[in-house]
């Protein structure tokens, strides 16, 4: 049996009781499973004959693992449904020993989680392709209309300038710009969008915004990022994907953006195979959203004007979505290397050729920094271990919403805990000051260039 590469660090387990990783496997596993377990339902009622026999199976079958989940029952190998990654599975779950669902390292009984359901889809005949999340993930993105309508106004008002004279300093400051944007996504603040325009980015008052919008940014190597991206003309960049809806939509104006300043000529979306952490981007979700965007009433003008540059760009090829099956398994992307496991060395290959590869996300985040309860002064190019020197420039997004949190500077833990405890306890709801790694208040952006 080959192992992955391991870490020094300890992960974070669903039996620490002061973890989220505690939280997530008591009650939100067992709600997301009964969401899907309803979808199903509703789905199997829509349907007849074999396929409605099937769908009362799986539901069974879904259904059975909540119980297990609720009951802390031992996770036992991964039935084999003909793809490559069930032995990796099982694999991994035979190396790391005996476990429960309440005392299991977190991002691996997670990833086991979604991949036992997807396993059987794959035992049916008729809902191989069926996506758990499909319904409220576009539900979720119609009613964000007017947060939609707004971007596609500002988006439309810009796209001419950027066709037009723009220095530089220009570029540099909407790159800022939309990369607050995509970082905060389904948080995203319609205040912050007032600064779309050029005057208004030079302007006092915009450097005032964009200074209000970064406070709760704890780790911004945001121009690290833009030197890597600016320093060659065109070029490709990469975006691996984090939540379909509003966010996904965020990224595909910063896709846009790219592409309409000549930021890059080729943008490689990276989307999930598999339905996964239940608002993940699947390959599906792009056509989706193209004809999503033309079901609204307000801004139909802009909206429109964004759906065609976006049609175009896919029919030019300059927008290539490219799905692998690494990011669907349970390995730390400590895997993106020479001879990596599950798919890591192609996915290392492929980036190679990037100027800049953009990590979108909590889970992403996690899976860089291997989950580990690292010390939260831990450099990020320690707690990203092979990934410092592996030769691809990384850039990630992440809002923080899960335990791990690295690169801080002294003291500044302890601030936050302290900022937490008064404002829950101002809410009449006092919590332990960690809550504040998983709160979704604050935010990181670390860079590695891949040569230290």
């Amino acid at each position: 049996m080959v192992s992955p590469v391991l870490c020094p660090a300890l992960p974070y387990m669903t039996s620490d009781r002061d973890s989220f990783a505690y939280t997530s496997a008591r009650s939100r596993w067992p709600v997301i499973v009964t969401g899907i377990v309803d979808d199903l339902s509703r789905s199997t009622l829509e349907s007849e004959g074999e396929k409605a026999e099937e769908g009362k199976l799986l539901i069974e079958k879904i259904g059975a693992i909540k119980y297990d989940i609720e009951h802390d029952r031992t996770l036992v190998p991964l039935e084999d449904d003909g793809l490559y990654d069930v032995a990796l599975y099982n694999e991994e779950l035979e190396r790391q020993g005996p476990m429960t669902w309440g005392n299991a390292p977190w991002l691996y009984s997670e990833c086991y989680l979604y991949r036992k359901m997807y396993g059987y889809l794959q035992t049916t005949v008729h809902w191989k392709d069926y996506d758990f999340f499909a319904r409220q993930k576009l539900d979720a993105f119609m009613s964000s209309e007017i947060a939609v309508a707004e971007l596609a106004i500002r988006y439309k008002a810009l796209s001419g300038q950027l066709h037009g004279s723009i220095s530089k300093e220009q570029l540099h400051l909407l790159f800022r710009e939309f990369i607050d944007i995509s970082l905060w996504g389904n948080a995203t603040d319609l205040s912050l969008l007032t600064n779309l325009s050029l005057d208004q980015l030079q302007s006092l008052q915009g450097e005032k915004a964009r200074k209000e919008s970064e406070k709760n940014i704890l780790v911004n190597d945001v121009d690290l990022a833009w030197k890597a991206i600016s320093s060659v003309e065109g070029g490709r960049v990469d975006l691996i994907l984090d939540n379909a809806g509003f966010e996904f939509y965020t990224d595909i104006i910063f896709a846009l953006f790219l592409l309409d300043s000549g930021l890059a000529d080729t943008i490689i979306l990276h989307p999930k195979a598999m339905p996964w952490f239940v608002s993940d981007v699947l390959p599906v979700d792009l056509p989706v959203l193209i004809h999503a965007l033309g079901m609204f009433n307000k801004a139909t003008e802009e909206i429109g004007f964004l759906r065609g540059q976006l049609v175009n760009y896919v029919e030019v090829g300059k927008i290539i979505v490219r799905p692998s099956g690494f990011w669907t398994t349970s390995f730390a992307f400590w895997e993106i290397r020479e001879n990596g496991l599950g798919g890591g060395h192609e996915v290392w290959k492929d980036l190679k050729e990037s100027k800049l590869a953009i990590l979108k996300g909590d889970l992403n985040y996690r899976k860089l920094t291997y989950d580990a309860a690292w010390p939260r002064t831990t450099p990020y190019s320690t707690a990203i271990g092979t990934l410092a020197t592996n030769n691809v420039k990384l850039f990630s997004l992440r809002t923080c919403k899960a335990d791990v949190v690295v690169g801080l500077a002294d003291g500044v833990e302890q601030e936050l805990e302290k900022t937490w405890v008064d404002i829950t306890t101002a809410k009449g709801k006092p919590e332990s000051g960690k809550g504040w790694a998983w709160s979704g208040k604050w935010a990181v952006m670390p860079f590695s260039s891949g040569e230290n």
